[in-house]
């Protein structure tokens, strides 16, 4: 079993005019701290307008400075926003592209459709088509990262024409593939499509077997990729805070990962919002937190290892570790840090190597039969696209017509030129 790190960003109110780029700096520090530790992932999250919940809002600018920080740490962009309204798919093939470049193959691709309504509604994008938009823009992206050029698309969400989307990425077809999974429908979704599945959730040892057993039965039964190649891993959520003194440690940790579960439920069940105004740590502090499972390393380094150990024999492939919640003290996150990688992981890493090359082994045919589901990109001899001036002159457009009704006419001349020239109209 391997181990990673959860980048949310929190940052409960009151805020200082400094408080944003204190929290950036030292969490490329925790970036840092964690690959000494051993910790193979980080994964930065994607939201938008999540305030004290959640700050990452750019991860792949927040990656790139992680990966100009560590060697050898997977860089997990957990998740990408896939529906069109918030990432166009090309310009999203550009930045992971350019991301694994910048890493030296690294990068672990994250994906997922949101939730919440002041993220969808602030896009413009339907909550009920949510999940088609999202199933287009990645089919589309990954295609994009494959295709010498990408043929284009004609579709309900988006449309372009014959492009060859730049740069490639280290790793082809394209980076590993993964999505976010709230509810057992997702992730046997996530495996008939041949995804990682990212279940940013706590469980215990019993209902993570229960998760694990049925992604890997309907992996085996039902996959037909939706990428260029497959998965097969599950991960999960685990809080984090380590002390020799357990009461230490729960003193340190509890509240911040009560606060996480909180504010998540806060955006996407049960709050009302205000933009701006607001303050969820005051509102925090008036309510009842509800029972977590998932704590076992909110604790001492012997109990940190019995939780992971039992997450380890239920199946589990990675354990994401959620190092900071609420008002977590940066110092306490780097003991704690310290600490796992002195006293927690050395056993799962010695395991790790035997039991993969098990995995792989069992998994091999059923690899195998799902890579021949694969779709191939399609190839097609792309048009030629002039330059407007070019265009203009064969057209008969004069500078004096640009920018009125003739130019229109002749945009319009140019759509049928280009699908005139490839034999389709999907420019």
């Amino acid at each position: 079993m391997q181990f990673g790190m959860f980048f949310e960003l929190q940052l409960p109110r009151p805020w200082r005019p400094d408080s944003e780029q204190e929290l950036v700096r030292n969490a490329l520090h925790w970036a840092e701290a964690g690959e000494r530790a051993g910790i193979e992932y980080a994964w930065a999250q994607e939201h938008h307008f999540l305030e004290e919940y959640s700050h990452s809002t750019a991860p792949e600018v927040f990656l790139a400075a992680v990966s100009q920080r560590t060697t050898r740490m997977r860089l997990g962009h957990g998740i990408t926003l896939m529906a069109p309204a918030y990432n166009h798919p090309a310009r999203v093939a550009e930045r992971i592209g350019m991301l694994d470049l910048v890493s030296g193959g690294r990068v672990e691709w994250g994906t997922g459709e949101s939730s919440s309504r002041l993220e969808l509604e602030g896009f413009r994008a339907n909550y009920i088509e949510k999940r088609a938009m999202w199933a287009e823009g990645l089919r589309q992206a990954t295609l994009m990262m494959a295709s010498e050029p990408y043929p284009g698309h004609r579709g309900r969400y988006f449309s372009m024409p014959p492009r060859n989307v730049v740069p490639k990425p280290v790793q082809g077809p394209h980076p590993p593939l993964w999505v976010a999974c709230t509810n057992r429908e997702t992730l046997k979704m996530a495996a008939r499509l041949g995804l990682g599945a990212l279940t940013f959730s706590f469980m215990d040892a019993g209902e993570a077997r229960f998760w694990v057993n049925e992604y890997y039965e309907t992996f085996e039964r039902e996959c037909r990729p939706i990428g260029q190649t497959v998965n097969p891993n599950v991960a999960m959520l685990a809080g984090l805070m380590l002390h020799r003194d357990a009461d230490v440690a729960r003193e340190r940790g509890l509240e911040g990962q009560q606060f996480f579960k909180w504010a998540l439920a806060h955006y996407y069940r049960f709050g009302a919002h205000v933009p701006g105004r607001t303050s969820l740590w005051e509102e925090f502090q008036r309510t009842r937190p509800e029972p977590m499972a998932g704590l076992g390393a909110v604790n001492d380094p012997a109990g940190a290892r019995e939780h992971f150990r039992e997450l380890e024999d239920a199946g589990v492939d990675q354990v994401i570790l959620l190092q900071q919640g609420g008002r977590y003290e940066h110092e306490h996150i780097c003991e704690s840090l310290d600490l796992f990688g002195r006293e927690v992981l050395p056993e799962f890493a010695e395991r790790h190597a035997v039991r993969q090359a098990k995995k792989q082994a069992r998994l091999a045919p059923y690899i195998e039969a799902a890579m021949a589901n694969v779709v191939p990109p399609e190839e097609i001899e792309p048009p030629v696209v002039e330059a407007y001036p070019r265009l203009w002159e064969r057209e008969g457009v004069t500078g004096t017509q640009v920018g009125g009704q003739r130019a229109l006419d002749a945009a319009s001349l140019w759509r049928l030129h280009v699908g005139g020239a490839s034999g389709d109209s999907r420019g």
